[in-house]
């Protein structure tokens, strides 16, 4: 866990994970598989490596959590975010609310211990979109076995926090907070704006996983994209955007913060 940045009301500190690896064939391509074959070429390596965060959020209302981590369901290389939580004298007890960008398990299966809730006294945010789709036995028959995961965690959850759930639409979701539709990734993912009047920060989620990368050409993906075209024009808009406005970001598997800016036909990440 690096130095905690003040945005607005909020201090936030990116709690670290730990790491994903996956073969780098997971790479995908807008422009279709010759374009995909080039991509990989290009990276270099047959594995990708990319760091899980997620954020804690130090405020008026309270502890909140930008996204949960793994919790123990990965294995023992996961799961460090609850370290970094118990080192700074915070129990599960003490958080307030946790708001999740989306169903997947690297970001909302830290809210589950075993057959219990990890966080009990949490009310747990969901964008609406992503809920609605996760919940939905029937869409469950339609995606392809390797990404049907988020229905067992919508299940989970709806069980687990049965009364403590709130489903969010874009726009703001506490004093101060907005949720960023960001479709493409899953279909409801979302982002959440931490609003300053010198300088906002975008906490994305998934909009990006491989930062200078996918930066500089937003439309490569991953595999793990449920709409692969669509996760590409969100990145791209999203950004544009943070360019314009001049937005911090960081997001679930970026290194730190980070400020964005044009570069050529795309864009780079460089610290802030």
């Amino acid at each position: 866990m690096g130095q905690p940045r003040h945005f607005g009301r909020h201090e936030v500190s990116i709690l670290h994970d730990g790491y994903f690896e996956a073969p780098s064939g997971v790479l995908t391509h807008v422009a279709g598989e010759q374009a995909r074959r080039e991509t990989v070429r290009r990276w270099g390596s047959q594995t990708i490596r990319i760091v899980v965060n997620c954020f804690l959020l130090r405020g008026p209302d309270g502890i909140t959590l930008v996204d949960a981590g793994t919790g123990t369901a990965w294995g023992e290389a996961y799961g460090h975010a609850r370290t970094a939580l118990r080192d700074l004298g915070i129990a599960p007890t003490d958080v307030r609310r946790v708001l999740l960008t989306h169903l997947h398990g690297d970001h909302a299966l830290g809210l589950v211990d075993g057959d219990l809730s990890y966080f009990p006294n949490a009310e747990i945010v969901i964008p609406a979109a992503d809920l609605a789709h996760f919940a939905d036995e029937a869409k469950r028959t339609v995606t392809p076995k390797a990404r049907q995961g988020g229905f067992d965690i919508a299940a989970a959850l709806q069980h687990l926090y049965a009364g403590l759930i709130r489903t969010a639409e874009p726009g703001p979701v506490l004093p101060g907070i907005d949720l960023v539709a960001l479709p493409g990734h899953t279909y409801g993912h979302g982002g959440y704006l931490i609003e300053d009047p010198a300088r906002s920060l975008l906490l994305w989620g998934d909009a990006l996983h491989l930062a200078a990368f996918q930066a500089a050409d937003p439309e490569i993906g991953l595999a793990y994209d449920l709409d692969g075209a669509m996760a590409a024009n969100t990145r791209r808009d999203i950004l544009a955007r943070a360019a314009r406005k001049g937005w911090a970001v960081s997001g679930g598997h970026i290194e730190g913060f980070k400020s964005v800016r044009e570069s050529g036909s795309g864009y780079e990440l460089a610290g802030t």
